[in-house]
């Protein structure tokens, strides 16, 4: 698209040619897949994970063909292994894909966030592409891995960072790069999570494992341990102790609230600011620490250089929040966060579904009155604020209700001359690029250097004091100690690369 050269839009210069990410966003094809099928020809699509998230994913690509399932809990998957009664089921993804690849295309690999990198692997060696749950890995050496994974087999790759295909988040970006806020120098973003248990001091005794899990497979490349529920004292509400949900608790097996939340969360500070590699990240202040799991609640400070013409920033990520953040400068009452989604109308509603979609664009009258009203329609602490020095934007999650602020200024806005292709649909991007079309918006391209960076913040929440990062070389210059959880430890018979 041709861009608008009026004279808001010079103040872009050069730093366009930075923020629209190589290979994504519309660019050219320059490598030739494998496996291209004609957009009119549906995939063979096998999934790796059948309960939990990795229902919806199934849902979202069940226009093509869904030709094999894997879930190592059958409790979990039931639902999904009786809607799909006819497709062989496995409970080890390697003797899926050893049996099944001449008829898998593609495969979507939803399971804990550990085990996300051996997954992938196993298919993208297999010329399989793959799409792949946030927050991609749970360490920076399996981000880089599967980046040149990909790009070695050339396949087409997706993270599930639902808000990168929303069109808030290219909104964020199209109004910072037409300067509406002037030079960006700080982010905030803040979220609710963890909502599962996090800054426990025990393991409870060990249980007996449910007839429906095979645990040994469940632990994959992790060090082997026993199975345990919890014991009587654990809430019930909570599920068993590690599994189905509560893994993302854990230092071995998931990212905490980073790894839930990050991905979506500051997906739009990532687009619109070209942020790379910061220069340091640091723990600024932790509550409820524990030996083995994440802290119940924590703040995080990132410091990234300058790059181009954009200024040096400082970013702030806030968990375990239990309201909207107070910030300096930021009228009372205007960052509502999320707003519980509400679909327009039948059509909209259907595409959520059918497309991953999430999220309202900003409707004036509607956040007035939520605004005079909040209890109305609360909203959930999850957003970002990014601070230039003409102005400030926030926006929720998914990059929902977009906005300046303060919120007047939104009257009669009028939002920038789109420069970045629109997502026709989160899954939808991802079937296209694996037909042979557009890489998608989060490939890994795009989504490794991303979770990268937002990867440091799980190491700094480890050991005390800022961490100095090169980047170049993968590992922190000034704490020995911390550059151990870059890189996981392989079980016998898991490792990759």
């Amino acid at each position: 698209m041709a861009l608008d050269t009026t004279r808001r839009h010079f103040f872009f210069g050069s730093l366009l040619a930075g923020a629209v990410p190589a290979g994504g966003f519309g660019s050219a094809l320059s490598l030739p897949r494998l496996g291209y099928k004609s957009p009119n020809e549906k995939l063979n699509i096998a999934s790796i994970g059948a309960g939990g998230k990795a229902t919806s994913d199934i849902d979202g690509c069940a226009a093509e063909n869904i030709v094999a399932l894997c879930d190592v809990d059958a409790k979990q998957a039931a639902a999904k292994f009786k809607q799909y009664e006819s497709v062989p089921k496995y409970k080890d993804f390697r003797k899926m894909l050893d049996k099944e690849a001449k008829g898998i295309d593609a495969v979507i690999v939803t399971i804990p966030d550990f085990m996300h990198a051996t997954a992938a692997t196993w298919c993208m060696e297999r010329g399989k592409h793959v799409f792949v749950q946030k927050p991609l890995t749970r360490t920076v050496w399996e981000a880089r891995h599967l980046m040149d994974t990909a790009n070695k087999y050339k396949v087409a790759t997706q993270m599930g960072n639902q808000g990168y295909s929303n069109e808030g988040t290219r909104q964020v970006a199209e109004m910072i790069w037409a300067g509406e806020i002037g030079k960006v120098t700080e982010v905030h973003a803040w979220t609710d999570r963890p909502i599962w248990p996090q800054g426990l001091k025990e393991i409870p005794a060990p249980d007996a494992v449910p007839d429906t899990l095979d645990w040994d497979l469940w632990l994959g490349i992790a060090e082997s341990r026993p199975f345990t529920s919890g014991g009587t004292g654990y809430p019930t509400s909570w599920g068993s102790f590690y599994q189905p949900f509560n893994w993302r608790g854990f230092y071995d097996f998931g990212c905490g609230a980073l790894g839930d939340m990050a991905c979506h969360i500051l997906g739009a500070p990532n687009l619109a600011l070209n942020l790379g590699a910061p220069t340091s990240v640091e723990c600024v202040k932790k509550e409820g620490s524990s030996d083995f799991m994440f802290p119940r609640k924590s703040v995080i400070r990132f410091d990234f250089p300058a790059r181009g013409s954009m200024p040096a920033l400082k970013l702030f990520w806030y968990d375990g929040m239990k309201e909207t953040p107070e910030i300096e400068g930021v009228p009372k009452g205007e960052l509502l966060g999320d707003l519980p989604f509400r679909p327009r109308n039948r059509q909209e509603g259907r595409r959520r579904s059918a497309n991953g979609y999430i999220g309202r664009m900003f409707d004036w009258e509607e956040f007035q009155a939520v605004k005079a009203d909040p209890e109305s329609r609360k909203p959930t602490p999850d957003g970002s604020l990014f601070i230039g020095e003409k102005g400030m934007i926030t926006t929720g999650t998914y990059g929902e209700q977009t906005r300046l602020l303060p919120v007047e200024k939104m009257a009669d806005y009028k939002f920038p001359q789109p420069l970045l292709t629109r997502s026709p649909g989160h899954y939808a991007d991802w079937i296209r690029a694996c037909k042979g079309g557009e890489p998608a918006c989060s490939n890994f391209n795009v989504a490794s250097p991303f979770v990268e960076w937002m990867l440091l913040g799980v190491a700094a929440l480890r050991v005390e004091g800022k961490l100095e990062w090169d980047a170049a070389k993968m590992k922190f210059t000034n704490n020995p100690q911390a550059n151990k959880y870059l890189k996981p430890t392989f079980r016998k018979g898991w490792s990759v690369g």
